[in-house]
């Protein structure tokens, strides 16, 4: 089945290249799509240069620095318009290991999104600080708890979709960003009856470059756990009326 890598880049020029070769290795049926916001370290020059000699990977610049749900959404639709059957998203810094890559496509004949999971046995990161671990499991907890999600690990951007998965969403109405957009992605997708399992992964922390990560992306996934909650709430009791 074509499956489809959508990686989202915004001063990855340190790591795309090589990411992009280990990616392409790890399975005969892969392609990329980097989606570049116009990063001004010249990221989407390494990756045009390497598409001219390669078509199996594939670029698509955006004007400014958008978002990373923005970034999905915008490789989700692409995926989709191209006939994918399986699409991925993952990181660009190395965190998610595409050595991983077979296990979720071995994992996707059974669930329609397949989740790569830092706590699905135990916990397996390496090299992050301890507060940053503890942020992470506490949040996940707490949108397990608010939204019943049955995911142990909520805020994994490591992922394998079922095009179903994409086709079943209104990706319209998708407008979350960093943490909040894997977290809304997973409830809807939940909410649509879609199957989803988790498989187990080593999540390593980036080996080059700059974490994107702030205290607006934690305030948001905060925010927007509540507003699923109720957006829900009153969608059912509409219906129930």
């Amino acid at each position: 089945m074509r499956s489809l890598v959508v990686i989202p880049t915004y001063n990855e020029k340190e790591n795309i290249a090589r990411l992009i070769k280990v990616v392409l290795l790890s399975h005969a049926d892969i392609e990329m799509l980097i989606v570049d916001d116009n990063s001004p370290d010249g990221t989407a020059l390494v990756v045009s240069d390497m598409a001219k000699s390669d078509p199996r990977i594939h670029l698509l610049v955006r004007p400014s620095k958008l978002g990373l749900g923005s970034a999905y959404i915008a490789g989700f639709r692409y995926a989709l318009e191209q006939d994918y059957g399986l699409i991925f998203e993952m990181d660009a810094d190395f965190s998610h290991d595409p050595a991983a890559i077979p296990e979720l496509i071995a994992a996707a004949k059974e669930y329609d999104l397949v989740i790569g999971s830092r706590y699905k046995n135990g916990i397996s990161v390496v090299n992050w600080p301890l507060r940053r671990l503890i942020l992470s499991l506490l949040a996940s907890l707490y949108v397990r708890i608010i939204l019943g999600l049955s995911v142990h690990d909520c805020t994994s951007g490591f992922k394998c979709f079922n095009r179903r998965v994409l086709e079943s969403i209104d990706l319209s109405k998708v407008k979350s960003d960093g943490y909040s957009f894997q977290i809304e992605m997973n409830f809807r997708a939940q909410r649509e009856g879609l199957k989803i399992g988790e498989v187990p992964i080593i999540f390593n922390d980036r080996r080059a470059g700059h974490s994107k990560m702030n205290s607006k992306i934690v305030y948001e996934a905060l925010l927007l756990v509540w507003k699923l909650r109720f957006e829900f709430l009153f969608k059912n009791r509409k219906v129930s009326a």
